[in-house]
């Protein structure tokens, strides 16, 4: 990697680097080169593991209450308890 390399990096990410910056970032660059070329080298082991793929979804089931349960909400109690309402729908101040 050459100094142009960089500059021309810096020039996709649109930033500007000084002469300075731009030594820093091509030191760095060439030490993170060496490290993948370090890891390239590695041995890579034949690794087999088995996966079972299944389905984690459930289907979804409509399962209505009857009678409802005590604490449980309807859509008729929060309108009859919200402070102000009208045709089913629940009125609040407007926003913009």
């Amino acid at each position: 990697m050459q100094i142009k390399d960089v500059e021309n990096l810096a020039q996709l990410a649109r930033i500007e680097l000084s002469s300075s910056e731009k030594e820093e970032i091509l030191k760095d660059m060439d030490s993170i080169l060496e490290y993948i070329k370090q890891i390239e080298q590695l041995p890579i082991k034949d690794v087999e593991q088995e996966f079972t793929l299944h389905n984690v979804w459930r289907e979804d089931t409509l399962e209505p209450e009857n009678p409802p349960e005590a604490g449980k909400f309807s859509k008729e109690l929060i309108i009859e308890q919200f402070p102000n309402s009208q045709d089913g729908f629940l009125k609040v101040k407007k926003i913009m």
